[in-house]
């Protein structure tokens, strides 16, 4: 196999933030010597996220084996999976905003033995359901853990009591019919044929239309990690993988 320099578009910051917290962990577990140091570990785990490169291909550019990729990529992920914020957290920071837009989105896994489960309806492909909430701006704030594919938006928010935390803190939500009978802080369109609806509440549904499409910039922030954009590792590392991204992304915006 042939390795080659290449570039990956992620902050420094990023990189920087991640080799400190994996030279405290080290530290921590009192490790002598390592195949790479802090910094190539820091560099191997982005490159993985953000362009997706399988193991083999990371083992030949960073001259080690793939075990070691795996392990060492594992570790890391874990590790900033560990520093996401929680969801009230992400709320209580959130407190001062005017309102926050809700959303959720597919991310593509390959087809599996019991792959009803994953099949979106919606989306007509199997996937993940993560629930993504973004400022006023459009700028990613919060991801929910993965559930499976055919669960819906609404029961999804439901489970990860977002509809709760966000009704509690008095903070208005922003969401599509996908959430219909969400109640609480959540804010729907009005529910009719487009021509059916009065000139006022079609006024309604095109301002609610524009506040609510900025939270596909949110999704876009996500899916830039391109890991996230066809997951080929096993589902139960999924939400490890986004609660990681969440954490960089946080991390460059800092």
């Amino acid at each position: 196999m042939l390795a080659h320099p290449s570039g990956v578009d992620v902050s420094s910051s990023a990189l920087r933030f991640l080799a400190a917290r994996l030279r405290k962990h080290r530290q921590a577990l009192g490790t002598r010597w390592r195949r790479l140091s802090a910094g190539r570990q820091a560099l191997l785990t982005l490159t993985h996220l953000r362009n997706g490169q399988p193991y083999a291909q990371l083992a030949a550019g960073f001259g080690i084996g793939t075990t070691t990729v795996y392990r060492y990529i594992t570790e890391a992920v874990e590790l900033l999976a560990a520093l996401t914020p929680t969801l009230a957290e992400a709320v209580r920071s959130a407190s001062m905003k005017a309102y926050l837009i809700l959303d959720g989105t597919l991310l593509p896994v390959g087809r599996i033995a019991a792959d009803r489960p994953f099949y979106s309806g919606k989306h007509k492909k199997h996937g993940m359901n993560v629930q993504v909430i973004a400022d006023p701006k459009g700028r990613l704030l919060s991801a929910s853990p993965a559930l499976v594919g055919a669960v819906h938006d609404v029961r999804a928010a439901r489970e990860h009591d977002i509809i709760d935390a966000l009704t509690q803190a008095g903070i208005n939500c922003w969401a599509d019919k996908g959430y219909q009978g969400a109640g609480g802080a959540v804010r729907l369109p009005y529910r009719c044929r487009w021509d059916s609806l009065s000139e006022g509440h079609q006024v309604v549904n095109r301002s609610h239309a524009r506040v609510r499409a900025l939270v596909e910039q949110a999704i876009v922030t996500l899916k830039s990690w391109r890991l996230l954009r066809k997951i080929r590792c096993s589902t139960t590392r999924i939400t490890s993988l986004v609660q990681a991204v969440l954490t960089l992304h946080l991390a460059s915006c800092d």
